[in-house]
């Protein structure tokens, strides 16, 4: 007598849906990025059927009875994208150990559960990227995509000239190698401030701030203008627009039909 193999999760739900791992479902459905959704696994915050998991090994069809701190999780929707202007004051994070407001917080009531493209720290401000497929988050935010990030940076202190060139080359800090950046002094803001303009091409933890101090000059205003095709312009402090899916389309190209987007 053969012996019956067990079926991915879903699977009754959704008999001709192919089986994936749950990271990839749980990424699609705007949970988090794969690797988040990992970390979540570990720290045994999501179960299917009542189950907790324990290996991100997991093999599914739908969202059906998938839990997320006990909450369960809605199918995908259709790719989308939203430009929104951080202030500064807030967490860039779905929650925070000390309690503090983040921009999940404050988004539209409207809006479904959505990731950002990389982050701003606390005390930094301007354009962020959010999307409900987290997906698309893992891979806007590598360096190989190719899409530069544009910041203005005010700074107390006059900057070191050479140690300015080491950052336009690339520059290693505290046993961190940063690649090569494009760094232009601006206008005087007054006696002992500057203005600054920097582009990166990947954009580490706090790269931007480490940077400047490496060079001598302590930030007290940082401001992200524009990642990649996707500008700031004149969005209002803590307010969201949506990207037109035509123009994902042109800007992710060949990429546009992985995430959905066709």
């Amino acid at each position: 007598m053969s012996q019956k193999k067990n079926k991915p999760a879903g699977t009754d739900a959704a008999p001709d849906r192919k089986s994936e791992r749950i990271a990839k479902v749980l990424a699609r459905a705007g949970v988090a990025s794969r690797r988040g959704v990992e970390r979540m696994i570990e720290e045994g915050r999501i179960a299917v059927d009542g189950k907790v998991l324990d290996t991100p090994a997991t093999l599914v069809t739908t969202t059906s009875g998938i839990t997320v701190d006990g909450q369960p999780v809605d199918e995908a929707e259709p790719t989308r994208v939203w430009l929104y202007h951080k202030p500064v004051g807030l967490i860039v994070s779905h929650g925070d150990p000390q309690g503090r407001e983040t921009v999940f917080d404050v988004l539209p009531k409207d809006m479904p559960r959505v990731i950002s493209v990389g982050r701003l720290d606390i005390n930094s401000e301007g354009l962020l990227l959010l999307t409900n497929h987290g997906g698309l988050a893992q891979y806007l935010e590598k360096p190989s995509t190719g899409w530069k990030r544009h910041y203005r940076v005010r700074g107390h202190g006059r900057p070191d000239s050479k140690r300015m060139e080491q950052i336009r080359k690339g520059a290693t800090v505290d046993g961190i190698r940063y690649g090569a950046v494009d760094l232009e002094e601006e206008e005087s803001a007054g006696r002992s401030n500057r203005w600054y303009a920097l582009v990166l091409r990947e954009g580490k933890n706090r790269e931007v701030r480490r940077l400047m101090e490496f060079a001598g000059v302590q930030v007290n205003r940082l401001l992200r203008t524009s990642f990649g095709p996707f500008q700031l312009g004149k969005l209002p402090a803590g307010a969201v627009r949506e990207v037109p899916r035509a123009m994902l389309r042109q800007q992710l190209g060949k990429k546009a039909a992985e995430f959905g987007l066709t």
